[in-house]
């Protein structure tokens, strides 16, 4: 084609050539012609090639798609020294395990086309130097992450990697997660930082792996290191209420130095019923008074495994021996619950709703917390530092929305609020009855009364014939929302992850734009911990 033009250049810029013709006026016109002819066709051809390939990429997806199940999961990693590509096979063994389709693919893979096909996608990003994106996740970045595109059906979530010693600790994370919040993704949970493969951290990855994949069983990667708390009192706060039973709970740590801020996770090891384990000691026909190698008695080691509760589970344990059986059996995985109380109040709160399996048993943490554990028995449980929902600063108003067993979070920044002598909130609130399900109703009217709380507006779905939610509240009181941001307030969210908080995150963008939402999520004003 360059040739083409070149030649034709010369008898258009220079007519001597064209000397021994006496018609060249005609000769350049329909040179300038077959030019133009010939740029129409070169642009045309060019189209059909790219139309072409476009096509054929879209029928390799969607040849792809018509191999996968629909809720396929799609893990997508961007690792430098491996660590991320490590964490992202730990992750799909997880799925697979629980009974998810599972993919696992580089970031240099992703496109478009691949982002469109899938329902959800898990990333594990690491991030490199200040910030940088790893080298396999660089194409991804300039090409993917600079198209103009929404992907509203695509639910996502993010484990990040990196190094708080850097000014720019997991700065690709935060870049990714601000792109998919651009383009309308929606987060199945809330960004996943981990420090140095904190261990914490990435118990809290697989807690949000096991709700995802309803798989209340998945085994931890690593078993925490419990400290020994003694519950001390329990009770429950709603009684006849129509929905499962919430529990009040405190307990008071061996070690009295153990501090907590307002926002952090209580990580709990829970322990089988006694009737479980004798039931299980039956079943094998073992004497539970055998000692193990642990020096454990071999009732007191099956309490913190996880018993098989159908005959398959059993025949595979059948003419095993002892160490072969705890071998054989997993431990119990952790629960994680936000704290409800603050270091100064002398003890740990919870709030616990309990839960139950299909067959009727009762969960395993909030069965062992709710029913099981005897009062002044010892806990297993280790406090997890929880940074992305620790208080904002002092002096800024804040907005707390919630629903649920989700107050405990809430309460908690409530009373280090209190604590330090500081008004301006605001609280959000909704369950199912006024009458059973309002969680701490005296304490937070008696706030309210005292000055503390500023507005307390609740919705109690089942108290009207027309059901009234949290994020119902947050759309009326769209002009006051508002000022309060306009004024410098932060935004807390706690509670279920499912329904409310994107429904609530849905109507804060419809009330602040894109713009102002995503300003409030970079400087820490907007914060979240669902579960």
């Amino acid at each position: 084609m360059k040739y083409l033009l070149a030649v034709l250049s010369l008898f258009v810029t220079y007519p001597s050539y064209a000397a021994s013709i006496k018609a060249h006026y005609l000769i350049n016109a329909i040179s300038v012609v077959v030019l133009y002819l010939a740029f129409c066709s070169w642009f045309i051809w060019r189209h059909k090639q790219r139309t072409v390939q476009r096509i054929q990429e879209s029928n390799l997806v969607n040849a792809d798609v018509n191999l996968r199940d629909e809720s396929t999961i799609l893990v997508a990693y961007a690792s430098q020294t491996g660590n991320a590509e490590q964490l992202a096979k730990k992750t799909v063994e997880s799925l697979k395990s629980a009974g998810l389709m599972v993919e696992m693919q580089p970031l240099s893979t992703i496109n478009s086309f691949m982002l469109q096909a899938f329902n959800r996608i898990l990333f594990v990003v690491s991030t490199t130097g200040e910030g940088d994106a790893p080298d396999n996740a660089r194409e991804f970045l300039t090409k993917v992450m600079h198209q103009n595109t929404r992907f509203p059906n695509l639910k996502y979530g993010v484990l990040a990697l990196g190094d708080a010693s850097y000014s720019h600790y997991c700065g690709f994370g935060h870049t990714l997660t601000a792109w998919l919040q651009h383009t309308h993704a929606i987060p199945l949970f809330d960004m996943v930082e981990v420090n140095r493969n904190d261990d914490g951290a990435l118990r809290h990855w697989q807690y949000q792996l096991s709700v995802l994949a309803q798989d209340t069983e998945m085994a931890d990667w690593k078993t925490p290191d419990y400290q020994r708390w003694e519950l001390t009192s329990r009770k429950q706060l709603n009684q006849g209420s129509i929905g499962s039973p919430v529990y009040h709970l405190s307990l008071s740590a061996q070690n009295k130095q153990i501090e907590w801020q307002a926002g952090d996770i209580a990580e709990v090891g829970p322990r089988n019923s006694p009737q479980a384990v004798d039931n299980f000691l039956k079943y094998l026909g073992l004497n539970g008074s055998i000692q193990t190698e642990s020096e454990l008695t071999l009732r007191e080691a099956l309490q913190e495994k996880l018993l098989p509760h159908d005959e398959a589970g059993f025949n595979v344990l059948n003419g095993l021996t002892i160490e072969a059986i705890l071998l054989a059996l997993k431990t119990l995985p952790h629960r994680e619950y936000s704290i409800a109380s603050i270091a100064q109040d002398g003890q740990l709160e919870l709030l616990v709703r309990q839960t139950h399996y299909a067959d009727g048993r009762l969960g395993i943490g909030s069965g062992w917390l709710t029913e099981y554990a005897a009062i002044k028995s010892d806990i297993a449980l280790r406090i997890r530092e929880n940074s992305a929902f620790h208080p904002p600063p002092h002096e800024i108003p804040l907005i707390l929305i919630g629903n649920g067993t989700g107050i405990a979070g809430l309460r908690a920044h409530l009373k280090a609020r209190i604590s330090a002598g500081l008004g301006n909130n605001w609280l959000i609130f909704g369950e199912r009855q006024a009458s059973h399900d309002f969680y701490f109703k005296d304490e937070l009217l008696d706030w309210q009364n005292q000055g503390w709380i500023t507005r307390l507006e609740t919705a109690f779905s089942r108290d009207q014939v027309n059901r009234v939610y949290v994020q119902d509240i947050v759309r009326s009181s769209a002009t006051e929302i508002k000022k309060w941001v306009a004024d410098g307030a932060a935004i807390y969210v706690c509670g279920s992850a499912n329904g409310m908080a994107p429904a609530v995150h849905n109507r804060l963008l419809e009330i602040l734009g894109e713009a102002s939402l995503s300003a409030l999520i970079t400087s820490g004003r907007y914060r979240r911990d669902v579960y």
